[in-house]
């Protein structure tokens, strides 16, 4: 064994040598050290998306490459090996998402000669412009809507079966609200409210005064203010709580189906009467978020034909009854949810003589991050979440365009938002206001108006929705920053100021 070994490390020697021998070779001459530095190459004009690039350099000394200090936030230089008077570096470039070209001089020296430059230049981004809207109704009705706040769990708020102004919030409806929420750059407001408790019973199912007045009464405020209204039946939807407007019991039961659209025309006739000689800034919406069984039970509910079916007919019945009150009901605008206010499982447009009639939905998407109890920490592709978030997004609303808007189907988003993140950490206060700003500028950028969510609930976590103070009208805690980002994504006119734009803004962290 041993002479084995020393016979196998004398040949693996021998072959080395004889490796040398042909790199080397007493045949073939050192080379010749330069007298400059040259470059290969001396330029490079590098993409918006960045790259890399290999760079020869020779040189008499080993040579050092330096890079301006303005452009070492994009620009790297990873060094090579040195040999025979040659070494190679790679040069690498980040993406531009800066909508200026870019460039810098790097310094290529060595000892004894001079200096020479590798010159960079990079492309800008491109400004990618936003959806060209089609100039029709459908469009024209989002603009007039704008942007809008919600008076959540206000006068939908109940306590013991009883529609109650202050049974959540703690406060009552002023001027001063919608003054502040018009100042602060809403154009419209929604109202939702719950009916329970004050409705009599059957066949006339009259409405109490007193409810209905304090209604008319704040409305008057948000018109006042020159708000664009919006109000509805909210919370009177059946949640396995046992609340009138039942689907599961319409479904099962045509008798009762045949109730419940008798209460529906009686209360809309007496809320549309009372209404009827309002402008055209006022409009009424049927119901809020329809569907079978509780909460949990609706959103999970993958077959709700049955339930969307019996909410056409009551759709139906809203449109019928609010138009043959008359006065300028004969041509209010009128809104109307499918089921669930899914977007996924939008209803029929009612038939309606004036052609005035929106499709309404709702959207908080994705839920783990908006308003269910993860509180995910982040959102969108710089995140290390939902990294297609913003794809998924688009893909709701191109397809709401798709379908309705670039058909002249007017629709509009009655309810989105996103529970407040707590300030102090600031990696997920940035993707907070990020994914608000995206959102609402998607929604603006494909033609779609959009209700922001506030339920005045103050502090963070699942369903704390708190902007502007219900009584005041002035900012909560939080609420200022936010606001003003949904406000930029929906008022700006820069053409610079694009969908891709906020993308390329994203946080990094």
């Amino acid at each position: 064994m041993r002479k084995y070994i020393i016979l196998s490390l004398a040949f693996v020697l021998s072959l080395a040598c004889s490796c040398g021998e042909k790199q080397g070779g007493g045949d073939t001459p050192d080379p010749v050290a330069p007298t400059a530095i040259t470059l290969d190459p001396s330029s490079w004009s590098v993409s918006k998306d960045g790259g890399e690039l290999k760079v020869t350099i020779t040189s008499p000394s080993r040579p050092k490459v330096e890079i301006p200090s303005d452009a070492a936030s994009w620009l790297s230089c990873t060094d090579g090996v040195f040999k025979d008077y040659k070494i190679t570096v790679t040069l690498k470039a980040t993406s531009n998402i800066e909508y200026e070209v870019r460039s810098a001089n790097l310094t290529v020296s060595a000892t004894g000669v001079d200096s020479k430059t590798i010159a960079v230049s990079q492309a800008a981004n491109e400004v990618t412009p936003d959806p060209e809207l089609p100039d029709n109704t459908a469009v024209k009705r989002t603009k007039e809507l704008g942007l809008g706040w919600n008076l959540g769990n206000h006068f939908d708020a109940y306590e013991n079966g009883v529609a109650k102004e202050d049974a959540w919030d703690g406060v009552l409806a002023t001027q001063a609200t919608f003054d502040g929420v018009k100042a602060k750059g809403f154009t419209s407001v929604r109202i939702p409210v719950t009916w329970l408790g004050h409705i009599g019973d059957a066949p006339d199912y009259t409405l109490d005064q007193d409810w209905l007045n304090r209604v008319y009464t704040v409305v008057g405020y948000a018109k006042n203010a020159g708000l664009k209204v919006i109000i509805n039946t909210h919370h009177d939807e059946d949640r396995g709580d046992g609340h009138w407007q039942s689907v599961a019991a319409a479904v099962n039961s045509e008798d009762a189906n045949k109730q419940i659209k008798e209460e529906i025309a009686a209360v809309w006739k007496q809320i549309a009467t009372k209404f009827k000689d309002e402008g055209d800034y006022l409009m009424l919406e049927s119901f809020n978020e329809l569907g079978i069984g509780t909460w949990t039970q609706v959103y999970e509910n993958n077959n709700p034909e049955k339930g969307l079916q019996i909410i056409n007919q009551w759709n139906q019945v809203f449109v019928d009854a609010v138009r043959a009150t008359g006065g300028n009901n004969t041509n209010r605008w009128l809104g109307v949810p499918g089921y669930a206010a899914n977007p996924k499982y939008m209803c029929d447009v009612p038939n309606d003589p004036q052609n005035r009639t929106m499709l309404a939905f709702h959207s908080y998407d994705p839920y783990d991050y908006t308003i269910g109890p993860a509180q995910l920490a982040d959102w969108g592709h710089t995140g290390k979440l939902y990294k297609n978030g913003e794809e998924e997004i688009k893909a709701l609303f191109s397809g709401i365009y798709n379908n309705y808007i670039a058909k002249n189907i007017p629709i509009y988003m009655g309810e989105f938002g996103c529970s407040m993140r707590n300030i102090n950490d600031a990696s997920a206060w940035a993707y907070y206001l990020y994914y608000l700003e995206y959102f609402v500028k998607c929604a603006k950028a494909y033609g779609i108006s959009a209700f922001l969510w506030d339920n005045g609930a103050e502090g963070v976590g699942a369903e704390h929705h708190p902007y502007i103070h219900h009584g005041t009208g002035a900012y909560m805690k939080t609420g200022e920053e936010p606001v003003k980002a949904m406000v930029k994504a929906w008022s700006t006119t820069d053409a610079s100021y694009t969908l891709q734009s906020v993308y390329d803004s994203a946080p990094k962290f």
